[in-house]
């Protein structure tokens, strides 16, 4: 039974992700645009209370077996927890070069009111900040969300396949997201990858060989 519920978990997360990521794609706003034009600006919103509905439906369908894989005891519970807590605050500061109201929706939606929303630019105006948490990894956000939900003091089974469907769920979604990116900002973006690791800091370093030096 045990492993009937992971084997659901993984599939309906997986249904969510899809989704997800279909609606996210370029392909799918590119074909919205040509149809409703400027009003593609409402869509980052829509696809924002989507997503949050379609997760809602998700979670409360999902089995949740009964089952602790751990439960940390003293101090190793607070010392779990205090690295949860940094992750958090890393987790703040990756955001901080984001626009909240861009990434709502609401900016969109309000440039689209004033008469002065392009359907070229999608769903979003997207801007290439190298700053911040993005000068040592590409997706500081995905970095800093997986410290933030590994860090548990105790996991359930349930959380624990979440878990681990986030991490891989994260890593593809970075793939597709950079290539979306890739399309966008070009060469630039192209550069920033080889300055910047992907998911884990300072790995890109690890990766290189040394250069030869003459005297």
């Amino acid at each position: 039974m045990t492993a009937l519920n992971i084997i659901l978990i993984v599939l309906l997360f997986s249904l969510f992700a899809i989704s997800h990521t279909w609606l996210a794609s370029r392909k799918i706003k590119y074909a919205l645009a040509e149809k409703i034009g400027n009003r593609i600006a409402f869509y980052r919103m829509f696809y924002n209370v989507s997503s949050l509905l379609i997760f809602a439906v998700f979670y409360i369908i999902t089995p949740k077996p009964d089952l602790i894989v751990y439960d940390l005891q003293y101090p190793f519970d607070i010392i779990t927890f205090a690295l949860q807590v940094l992750s958090f605050i890393g987790l703040v500061w990756a955001a901080r070069p984001i626009n909240l109201k861009e990434f709502l929706g609401v900016v969109q939606i309000e440039r689209y009111l004033r008469g002065n929303y392009r359907a070229d630019e999608l769903d979003e105006k997207l801007t290439l900040k190298i700053e911040g948490a993005f000068k040592f990894v590409r997706h500081p956000i995905y970095f800093f969300s997986i410290l933030f939900l590994g860090f548990r003091p105790t996991m359930s089974l349930f959380y624990f396949v979440m878990f681990l469907c986030i991490v891989v769920y994260f890593y593809i979604g970075s793939i597709y997201e950079e290539r979306k990116l890739i399309e966008v900002f070009g060469s630039k973006y192209r550069e920033y990858q080889k300055r910047v690791p992907r998911l884990i800091p300072f790995t890109l370093s690890l990766q290189r060989k040394p250069e030869a030096t003459s005297s």
